[in-house]
């Protein structure tokens, strides 16, 4: 008997439907000699500071930085019964061995660690690894399974990664936290990623338009322009100078030129040409492609590669027919061409996982089963395919130079030889998603047939006026771009880089800045918000550089092939964060406050803001927390005492405060005792009393 643990319910299905595990249980399926279960992504996760000691309940600076000595996961509460049928199941004594068929990449192969290695189990491991749930590709891939240890070095990135984020997001969020008495939120990747959103905010605040002119001439059908002059006055002298005069052909240039078909897709590419086309968010197309891949329709998403390797030829050529058949691109008459298979096989630019390509199961699949994303996601992937094994495009390129008084204008135009893979573009712009060229586009972009020496007479003139444009505002789509290129500047040339995040993180690191309400989303630009630049203002250059977290991004590329020791990385990071609190060390006491608005009575236990007193209570300045403490509150009340500001000022700085004047009903008298309170990580406020060793007299009782 053994065991298979998938990432989710829906993979564990179409596994189980091929290895013969029909038989319903709680929280798994069994066969005659198999068990498949399953995750529910990230079971377990690193426990939060305070769980290591409870004195990380309180922010506070001097207690940074933290850093686990040993590392404890954790359940999330919504999971645990999952949990321990997974423990259940990795322990029973007839289970010989485990297959980890989580995702096949970084990130599965964290989900299915932390699971085995919290439930004890010391059973053999083997890697089931497909890039497809087809069943054709899952029985290859059972009959083929590979030891667990192959991946140990996957592993081992998956977890420097993870303890990595922990380290820096919970350390430096903390520490300036603590140091500006406001929530302040610092990730790895997220900030690198706002920095990039920042600057480009500065470059458009700060450019200064220049006007300019163009001067266009109309030589009977031929429009040449002279582009971008900035004196006003030399626009002027050329206009009125070539107005009505003659202008001769100087130099008549053709040049063919080809465009060849664009890549298959990675996630990256999808997600970007998914937001261009449809404005779908990078997560957006993320869930759509996950949920395609978990149907069967389309090859594993979360991919960096843009080839298929060379055994995939005739699945690649089944792929295209079976497109063709289902979407009728070419209409029910035409007959496509024969694909190109060969310009996108490449087997030393494969590494983990192949190219995003539509399966063969789409042909026999009901489409109205699928959601308004998922139709057109699927779509775009489909169309994408028959592109990148299209004939290539060609066209000429013809310039012609005009000389009019001692000017030269310049026109340019293009004629299509051959459209090739660009027929396919069409299938976007007509609703019934043809791939048939508009008769009105024919020919657009061509100009009037001319040859060297030709004279026009008595041409027309126009001046036109025109600004510099500043840089345009991210969009997904080019934030995307930037976030996979990032520091590739410093890098050699030879090397493999990674740009910030993965094509499986970016997605997220995009929603995380949106949620902490970094950054804003504003039809489909991406816009920092003012929290966003104040955040990025006050960090040192160290982290906020995208070169330095693609450096890191690479190291964990090179921890994958063994190039890299997980030691040698972590303590880059734990170098980080000691230059994280030098600086802290360094900021000046003016410029902590710069949040302070007015005088606090204290630090918030919860997320270590500054707390200041209301008309009923005293609230943590930091609008995403919920600590209070309400001036009349029960418990206190109970005992005829209301809270004021010394107690509270107290109770923020000792976690404790004596108290006088308290009342007990059910003795009639009054005494004094040491309030204590206790704040969750949620904000919820419990108290409790304890009494000084003196014990209290009647001499107070009521009359």
């Amino acid at each position: 008997m053994y065991l298979v643990i998938a990432e989710k319910p829906s993979v564990s299905k179409a596994i189980a439907e091929v290895i013969g595990a029909s038989k319903k249980e709680e929280g798994y399926l069994e066969g005659k000699s198999c068990i498949v279960s399953w995750c529910f992504g990230h079971l377990a996760e690193y426990v939060p500071p305070d769980s290591y000691d409870e004195r990380f309940t309180r922010w506070l600076y001097e207690d940074l930085p933290i850093i686990p000595e040993e590392w404890k996961l954790a359940v999330s509460k919504d999971k645990k019964e999952q949990f321990y049928i997974l423990k259940k199941l990795l322990n029973r004594p007839d289970i010989e061995f485990v297959v980890n068929a989580c995702d096949a990449g970084r990130e599965g192969e964290l989900i299915f660690k932390h699971v085995y290695d919290l439930s004890g189990s010391k059973k053999p491991v083997k890697r089931l690894w497909i890039s497809s749930l087809e069943s054709s590709s899952i029985l290859e891939g059972m009959e083929h399974l590979k030891a667990g240890e192959t991946y140990h070095n996957l592993a081992e990135a998956a977890v420097c990664r993870a303890q990595a984020d922990w380290l820096v997001g919970m350390n430096a969020t903390r520490a300036y936290t603590t140091k500006y008495f406001k929530k302040l939120a610092v990730g790895r990747v997220q900030t690198p990623t706002l920095a990039m959103l920042v600057e480009r905010q500065k470059q458009i605040s700060g450019f200064k338009k220049e006007k300019y002119f163009n001067v266009v001439l109309d030589c009977d059908g031929l429009i040449a322009e002279k582009k971008k002059i900035f004196d006003v006055e030399e626009a002027e002298r050329v206009w009125k100078t070539c107005q009505g005069s003659e202008a001769i052909v100087e130099k008549v240039e053709s040049k063919e030129k080809t465009v060849k078909p664009p890549k298959l897709y990675d996630l990256t590419t999808l997600q970007r040409e998914a937001n261009r086309i449809y404005g779908m968010t990078a997560q957006q197309t993320l869930n759509a492609a996950q949920s395609l891949y978990e149907q069967k329709l389309i090859t594993y998403p979360r991919t960096d590669s843009q080839y298929l390797t060379s055994d995939m030829e005739e699945t690649a050529k089944q792929v295209i027919r079976k497109i063709h058949e289902k979407y009728q691109l070419m209409g029910p008459f035409d007959q496509p061409k024969t694909p190109e298979v060969k310009k996108v096989l490449n087997d030393k630019k494969v590494s983990d996982h192949h190219a995003i390509i539509p399966t063969v199961e789409l042909a026999e699949f009901d489409f109205s089963k699928l959601r308004e994303w998922e139709q057109k996601i699927l779509f775009l992937i489909a169309v994408h395919t028959v592109e990148a094994m299209g004939e290539d495009h060609v066209f000429m390129e013809i310039e012609v130079e005009v000389r009019c008084q001692d000017e030269i204008f310049k026109a340019k135009g293009k004629v299509v030889k051959q459209i090739g893979w660009k027929l396919y573009e069409e299938c976007f712009k007509n609703d019934d998603g043809l791939a048939i060229e508009n008769p009105a586009d024919a020919g657009k972009d061509s100009i009037p047939k001319v040859e060297a020496d030709h004279k026009f007479y008595n041409v027309s003139a126009v001046k036109t006026e025109h600004f510099t444009a500043p840089p345009k505002p991210y969009s997904e789509d080019t934030l995307l771009a930037a976030m996979e290129t990032a520091g590739n500047k410093e890098f050699e040339e030879d090397t493999e880089k990674k740009g910030l995040g993965t094509p499986a993180t970016r997605a997220g690191i995009i929603e995380k800045l949106i949620a902490s309400q970094y950054a804003v989303r504003k039809g489909k630009q991406i816009l920092p918000t003012e929290d966003g630049k104040v955040l990025i203002d006050i960090l040192p250059d160290f982290l906020k550089s995208a070169t330095m977290t693609a450096e890191w991004e690479n190291q964990l590329l090179e921890m994958e092939q063994g190039k890299m020791a997980p030691g040698q990385f972590m303590t880059g990071i734990e170098k980080l964060l000691s230059m994280m609190l030098n600086h802290c060390d360094s900021i000046p006491e003016e410029e902590t406050r710069r949040f302070q608005k007015k005088e606090s009575v204290g630090t918030c236990p919860v997320c270590g803001g500054l707390v200041y007193e209301g008309k009923k209570n005293f609230y943590c300045g930091n609008r995403a927390c919920d600590f209070c403490l309400w001036k009349e509150n029960k418990y206190l009340q109970s005992m005829e005492k209301d809270m004021d500001a010394r107690m509270a000022a107290e109770l923020l700085k000792n976690g404790s405060v004596h108290v006088k004047d308290l009342y007990s009903r059910k003795k009639d008298l009054y005494f004094e005792a040491d309030l204590h309170m206790e704040a969750d990580e949620n904000g919820r406020v419990t108290f409790s009393l304890s009494f000084p060793k003196k014990k209290t007299t009647k001499k107070n009782k009521r009359k």
